[in-house]
């Protein structure tokens, strides 16, 4: 059927009038689209224009101030900027304008003559203060400070400035050492190199005399350095322990200490140096650890001495028995053996206990005794020789058997008349090879092989220390010992790092008798003199040992010998053995404070407070302190112990002369050319082979010297250093970095006293809640880092301490703070005025406090900048920053709720400049947050402006957030 053509026009007409009108709802959407699209883009357009406009203000301000600062630039007067010469002890004199650069020299020039003749370091015994009592730990005399005392200064005058800001009455007692053997040695060594003469050459009286040239001479040089180091010590109090009180309280002291039966004399076994022919201490007693045969360079010696072998040797029987073998390390001293020692249940031996074996060279009969305490019957032939005289372990066994007891040696190590005439005159370490070669020809020489051992060499000599019996003073120590382990454990005495208490029971509870005489000529005599009856057949000083009277001076001596023989015809002789260093020195709190007059500083400040020192001196020192403090002071000599760690050099070495890497801390301060450093050793008192390899050190270490750093830069970065327990790898290019960062300091109180102006004054007081955010947050973390630094100071943890305050100095002022205000100071629009006076009023109190919390640690930079930082109208600020008031918390400031949300903040400054590529330093971008909840973005979104300023991009859009 075919379709009507009307019917059909119609309905094309119906089905394109439906097209145009889909078709027009289409058009119409795009163009709507379209509308909204131009407007968006007019919209970011006008944003961009407006953002261009304000950037080109302040491009244009900025451009002006440049303009400003250069015509400024033309119109200085270079003067403006150096500081005038400051008359001596008087106030430093300041430029009228800051240096543009920081440096040390300039900046730590006059301050510290003004604070001493000013007083600020002096303390009274009649305050009401808190005392805090520190006694410097005295360097020797006629030394000069290495490192490891400039760290000394460092901790413990940050603890004095700290607490003396802090309201005590805070006392730090100097003192130096008279150092009997270091001395001796120096001004020895000096006799050979420059006349080559000897002590014995020129006497007692005259040596005395050349030991105290060398001290005139040479001994105000750590004074000096002190002061350089800028240790605010009580120098009214100065010690010396030699000086005339202290040599009254030594004697009153060995006095006292022999009535009550604690000091004795006896022949017992020493470490006996040959060079100084004196006993030695521990302490001075370095133990090389040998794994095989080693031939070592001996003073004295022209050709090298084996060590690290064990020699056998056969000695003959009685009754023609045969022989018995036995093996020692140091072969002559065979020359001496009294008895051949076996262990009892050793079958081999059995039918030998009680019989004689025979001396090859002088007949001397050996009693072959049982010993299951020393002898090990599994090692070697389970026979052992027995020299009392010469031996540790045979000197006991010598008191158990009641054995003889035969020297062998003289003083300066030859072989005596008991040796033997075919040895006798000889040196040990050549009698060692002769000794040898008169066995062989006998056929009693048995074989040498490697032995593992541990040699001890004089610290001071390197001469091989001999273990020699000799008459001696010795101080019993077991009551006095125990009175120190009680002390520690029940708290009396804390000591820190609490590591260290373990060491300290070991030592005590192990503790021997302490020989007090050393055989020297500098030093405090004993006060000890012998009695010679007229009738005496031997005459000879020391025979008889009970022939010996102790008293303050020879007039009380010669009472008592009258008392004690009386009739008798009779003449005294004082000892001419002088005391070990380490009497006078453990004596040292009592003595700097007056003891043993009962004077104020005695009642007002002992105990002192605590005790900084090495570790290394726990025992030699600390603990005999201790002793004689609780024996003769009545108490304890301080309540805390900190042990600070043992500086070595940058490849983690021992500090030593000969290996040329000791760092003296005023080449750290003032810089020094590589040059300089390899004269300072050529003028030192290195032997020339010594020398040599001291120059290689240098040469390795600083080839290109060492740059000037500055007192306050070396002592922040050796307090920094302390986080390392017991020992610091100190490496100058730290401490230069902290140099650095003092510039930063500077720098940050330039821009502050740009923006402060020259009309500023502080209020007395700020409302913290009206200030902007980024005002609030500063004063609440810097609010926690008092808080954490004053709680690191009173747990002794100085890196904390210093860590903290570095932290928030350079990431939270510089880097956040100061950068985020500098956008109210590019234009006076009224706008930013309220910010601005908040700002202004915030940088203030932020650098004044933080200075103040500095200051401890940088003295000589805070005091600086303090004095230029404007001060409050009518304030009665203290004329110094050392004796103002250290900070502490403000209640109001603290903020945590504003903290968390500055975390976020700088959380995400930080992760935006991660992602800024390197080459596009300059380039502002745009940046978009997409973040993890509401919270998260609303913060974002509230700090939007802080955000893009800090991370250098052109705006920041925060993506919102949608919840999956």
């Amino acid at each position: 059927m075919e379709k009507q053509p009307g019917a059909q026009g119609a309905g094309k007409v119906a089905e394109e009038k439906q097209l145009d009108e889909k078709e027009l709802e289409r058009k119409l959407k795009k163009d709507q689209k379209a509308k909204e699209k131009e407007e968006k883009k007019l919209k970011a357009k006008q944003k961009e224009a407006a953002r261009l406009q304000a950037q080109a203000t302040s491009d244009g301000t900025k451009k002006t101030e440049k303009k400003q600062r250069k015509k400024a630039v033309e119109d200085e007067n270079p003067e403006d900027f150096i500081d005038p010469d400051t008359p001596n002890g008087r106030k430093k004199l300041l430029a009228p304008q800051m240096a543009k650069q920081y440096s040390p020299s300039a900046v730590e020039k006059s301050w510290y003559a003004w604070w001493e003749s000013s007083g600020y370091f002096g303390a009274d015994p009649a305050s009401t203060k808190p005392p805090f009592v520190i006694v410097l730990p005295p360097p020797n005399v006629t030394g000069a400070l290495h490192i490891g005392h400039a760290l000394t200064v460092a901790i413990e005058d940050a603890m004095i400035r700290w607490r003396r800001m802090s309201g005590y009455n805070a006392l730090w007692v100097p003192g130096v050492d008279h150092a009997g053997i270091a001395t001796q040695v120096v001004v020895e060594k000096k006799l050979m190199r420059e006349r080559k003469l000897t002590r014995h050459d020129i006497g007692r009286e005259n040596f005395v005399n050349e030991v105290l040239k060398w001290k005139d001479q040479y001994g105000g040089t750590i004074l000096n350095q002190l002061r350089r180091l800028g240790a605010s010590l009580d120098w009214s109090r100065e010690a010396f322990t030699m000086d005339e009180q202290r040599s009254k309280a030594v004697t009153e002291a060995f006095v006292r200490l022999h009535k009550e039966g604690l000091i004795y004399r006896d022949y017992r076994l020493v470490n006996w140096d040959c060079t100084l022919r004196t006993a030695i201490s521990d302490i001075e007693v370095d133990h090389i650890e040998l794994k095989e045969e080693t031939m070592l360079k001996v003073p004295g010696y022209a050709n090298e001495v084996q060590f690290g072998v064990l020699i056998s040797f056969a000695y003959p029987l009685e009754e023609g028995l045969g022989e018995i073998v036995v093996a020692t390390t140091r072969i002559e001293t065979m020359l001496g053996d009294t008895a051949i020692a076996v262990h009892p249940e050793d079958k081999r031996y059995k039918h030998l206990h009680g019989r004689y074996a025979v001396h090859p060279f002088n007949g001397r009969k050996l009693k072959i005794i049982c010993d299951a305490e020393l002898v090990d019957p599994t090692f070697g032939t389970g026979a052992v020789k027995i020299t009392p005289a010469h031996d540790p372990n045979d000197f006991e066994v010598g008191k158990r058997h009641n054995l003889d007891f035969i020297n062998i040696f003289t003083d300066d190590g030859k072989i005596n008349s008991n040796g033997g005439a075919q040895f006798e005159g000889m040196p040990r370490f050549t009698a060692r090879v002769a000794v040898i070669e008169a066995l062989k020809e006998k056929g009693l020489y048995k074989g040498t092989k490697k032995n593992e051992m541990s040699l001890g060499v004089c610290s001071r000599t390197n001469d091989v220390v001999e273990p020699m019996i000799k008459p001696q003073w010795f101080v019993n120590c077991n009551s006095m010992a125990k009175a120190g382990l009680d002390a520690v454990r029940s708290k009396k005495i804390e000591i820190i790092p609490q590591q260290y208490e373990q060491d300290w029971y070991r030592w005590l509870e192990n503790i021997r008798d302490w020989c007090v005489s050393r055989q020297l000529w500098w030093g405090h005599r004993v006060p000890a003199w012998y009695v010679t009856l007229e009738d005496d057949q031997d005459k000879s000083l020391g025979s008889d040992n009970n022939r010996w009277i102790v008293a303050r001076n020879e007039s009380d001596a010669n009472l008592e010998a009258q008392k004690k023989y009386p009739g008798k015809k009779l003449w005294l002789d004082q000892d001419p053995d002088v005391l070990d260093t380490w009497f006078s020195s453990g004596l040292f709190p009592l003595t700097v404070l007056g003891w043993p007059s009962d004077s104020a500083d005695l009642h007002a400040f002992y105990p002192t407070s605590v005790l900084e020192t090495g570790l290394d001196i726990l025992f030699f020192w600390v603990a005999r302190m201790v002793m004689m403090g609780l024996q003769l002071g009545g108490d304890v000599p301080f309540e805390k112990v900190y042990l600070h760690p043992m500086i070595r050099d940058a490849h983690g070495r021992k500090m030593s002369k000969s290996l040329g890497n000791v760092v003296d801390p005023l080449e750290v301060i003032n810089g020094m050319s590589l040059e300089g450093l390899l004269k300072r050793l050529e003028e030192g008192n290195l032997d020339p082979n010594e020398l040599i390899i001291a120059k290689e050190g240098k040469k390795k270490d600083f080839p290109d010297g060492i740059a000037e750093c500055g007192t306050d830069a070396l002592r922040f970065a050796l307090i920094a250093y302390t986080s390392q327990s017991d020992r610091i790898n100190l490496d100058i290019k730290r401490v230069v970095g902290y140099r650095q960062w003092c510039n930063k300091l500077w720098n940050a109180i330039r821009f502050a006293m740009g923006k402060l102006g020259d009309h500023y004054t502080p209020p007395a007081t700020v409302d913290v809640s009206r200030m902007p955010p980024i005002c609030k947050w500063i004063l609440s973390v810097l609010n926690k880092a008092i808080g954490k630094t004053v709680t690191a100071l009173e747990a002794y943890k100085f890196s904390d301490a210093t860590s903290t305050i570095y932290s928030w100095w350079q990431y939270q002022l510089c880097d956040v703070f100061i950068e985020a205000i500098k956008p109210y100071f590019f234009s006076d629009s009224q706008e930013f005025e309220s910010a601005r006076t908040a700002s202004r009023d915030t940088l203030w109190i932020c650098l004044e406090t933080g200075l103040r919390l500095l200051h401890p640690f940088m003295p000589y930079v805070t005091e600086e900048l303090w004095q230029r930082l404007p001060q409050p109208k009518d304030s009665c600020r203290k004329d110094s920053i050392m004796i103002s008031e250290y900070p502490s918390l403000v209640e109001e400031w603290t903020n945590d709720r504003l903290e968390n949300e500055m975390d976020i903040v700088l959380d995400a400054v930080n992760r935006i400049r991660s992602m800024k590529p390197p080459t596009d330093s300059n380039e502002r971008r745009p940046a978009f947050a997409l973040c993890r909840g509401q919270e998260i973005a609303a913060t974002i979104q509230c700090y939007q402006s802080l955000i893009v300023s800090l991370s250098s991009v052109s705006h920041l859009k925060v993506v919102p957030y949608v919840s999956v």
